[in-house]
């Protein structure tokens, strides 16, 4: 272990969290922690039940499963949107692109008219598609799994598309680029 990488393992070490802690410090400490995990950024969208188009930011994406071809992600059980996702039979992710901060803020927020500031159209099942991302995966809902104050969405995916580009990258509470190559 080089002189380095031992300070920086002595450092996340150094201030364990404890059960001592009240239950609001060890949350923001815990959401802290997390945060030192670099994720991609998504849109993911739907139709309610009246077939109006809904979406919003998803940094739990993830892959399952090449065979069959399966996707995750999380919704909290407060969205505004959750029953739209949890009772609708299909949905589309959209992988941001780094440019598309101004998306990923836009279907971060509560409330306005999300689809009114951008290019989109309706994409296969009629669910609302994005134009111009980094990739795109059509899914079927296959199963809701209850996790804590989310619900895990396991996804289908039924058509795919890499529309290329740098991803957008979200770590430590911030936006983020990629470093060059």
């Amino acid at each position: 272990m080089t002189a380095s990488s031992k300070s920086a393992a002595q450092a996340s070490t150094a201030n364990p969290v404890s059960t001592e802690q009240s239950p609001a410090e060890r949350g923001r400490a815990l959401r802290d922690t997390l945060g030192q995990f670099a994720t991609g950024v998504t849109v993911i969208t739907t139709l309610d039940a009246n077939g109006l188009p809904v979406g919003m930011t998803v940094n739990s994406f993830n892959s399952v499963s090449l065979d069959p071809a399966l996707i995750l992600w999380s919704i909290d059980r407060g969205s505004l949107s959750y029953d739209a996702f949890t009772q609708g039979e299909r949905f589309v992710v959209h992988v941001l692109k780094g440019d598309q901060q101004h998306v990923s803020n836009l279907f971060a927020g509560r409330g306005a008219d999300k689809f009114g500031q951008v290019k989109w159209h309706s994409g296969p099942g009629n669910i609302p598609q994005l134009d111009d991302c980094a990739a795109l995966f059509h899914c079927r809902r296959a199963q809701n799994i209850e996790g804590g104050d989310h619900t895990i969405l396991l996804g289908e995916v039924l058509e795919f598309s890499a529309g290329g580009g740098e991803p957008l990258i979200f770590h430590r509470g911030r936006y983020r680029a990629l470093a060059g190559e």
